[in-house]
């Protein structure tokens, strides 16, 4: 009986230490982890999109993607990381109000992980040892660690598939961003870019080919559903919001990549207007002023070009057929969510 007893708990050790090495799926509906069902969604994409990019002498330095479902957010996902080709990437990640929730809603901070891989669509990914540089380099009151958090939260994991699918050895440094104003932001983005930078240099990488730098973000979620509707109800809000969203992209997250730029983005949805609920209020702002001074630090001068925009209303469900993949939610003028895909060249 001792040995039986003693066999059971090694097993639920194990089981425990196992939890902690790989970090498992959180979204496996809205999401596909099937090679062969996301082949078939790549292959739709490639013969139903219209977006293509003039400028072949364009250097990738990173980009805005969604984290909607896939079948609603495949277009817009797509012209971003097809043209994406690089060995590692860090990705800033959302904190939805769903994790906050779960782990007593930590603010000005950033959420590091300690699992040693993530699960991918072809094989396990391993995670950058640059982000155990970022623990050991970064002042202590600027993060924590929870495997908690990035277990809950699904935007990093969203861009998993796609980053995997066109570079099968990639690896990343995945952080979450939590609630802060941008005065903190800046203080925290200038210590990770200082110790991003020195990676780069150390490591002699280049931007676009040896890493890339992705921000996790839907835009605006309008409608009853999320009790948001400022620009009013029905068709007439719905049109309202989405030339206020435009208006957002268009302004702050095209052209030329300045402190300005990020900072007046941040100002409009999250201080002056509060009920603009953009999923990356804080990734975007966040994770644009660290890439900027990043790219600032290696004397490059950033660019942002929209590559595709669209909404669960307009777009519908993508008709994919045979595959597992499905939609976690629904889609009317009660409730719609917005969302784009943002280049960041040199």
């Amino acid at each position: 009986m001792k040995i039986r007893y003693f066999i059971i708990i090694i097993l639920v050790l194990t089981s425990l230490i196992f939890t902690q090495e790989k970090r498992g799926i959180r979204d496996n509906i809205g999401f596909s982890w099937d090679l062969n069902d996301f082949t078939k969604i790549i292959n739709y994409l490639n013969n139903n999109s219209s977006v293509k990019i003039k400028d072949k002498n364009m250097k990738i330095f990173g980009g805005i993607s969604p984290h909607d479902d896939y079948l609603y957010a495949g277009k817009v996902y797509f012209p971003l990381f097809k043209l994406i080709r690089t060995k590692e990437v860090v990705i800033f990640g959302v904190t939805h109000s769903t994790v906050r929730k779960n782990i007593n809603d930590p603010k000005n901070i950033v959420i590091l992980d300690n699992f040693k891989k993530w699960t991918g669509i072809r094989k396990d990914i391993e995670v950058s040892e640059l982000r155990e540089l970022v623990k050991n380099k970064l002042n202590k009151k600027y993060y924590i660690v929870s495997n908690k958090a990035h277990k809950l939260e699904h935007s990093i994991e969203a861009l998993i598939p796609f980053l995997q699918y066109y570079n099968p050895d990639i690896k990343i440094t995945p952080i979450m961003i939590t609630k802060m104003k941008y005065e903190k932001m800046k203080e925290i983005s200038k210590n990770i870019s200082s110790i991003i930078f020195d990676y780069v240099k150390k490591n002699n990488l280049t931007p676009g080919k040896d890493i890339i730098f992705l921000i996790s973000s839907d835009s605006n979620h309008y409608g009853m559903d999320f009790d948001n509707y400022q620009f009013g109800k029905g068709l007439q809000g719905y049109n309202k919001a989405k030339e206020y969203d435009k208006y957002l992209i268009n302004n702050f997250l095209s052209n030329d990549l300045n402190i300005k730029k990020i900072q007046g983005f941040y100002n409009k949805v999250s201080i002056d207007n509060s009920k603009v609920l953009w999923c990356g209020k804080y990734s975007i702002p966040f994770g644009l002023t660290t890439i900027y001074y990043i790219a600032k630090s290696l004397k490059i001068n950033l660019k942002m070009k929209i590559l595709n925009y669209s909404d669960t209303f307009k777009n519908k469900v993508l008709c994919i057929k045979d595959i597992k993949c499905g939609i976690t939610a629904p889609f009317s003028l009660e409730h719609w969510v917005s969302f784009v895909s943002i280049l960041l060249y040199y």
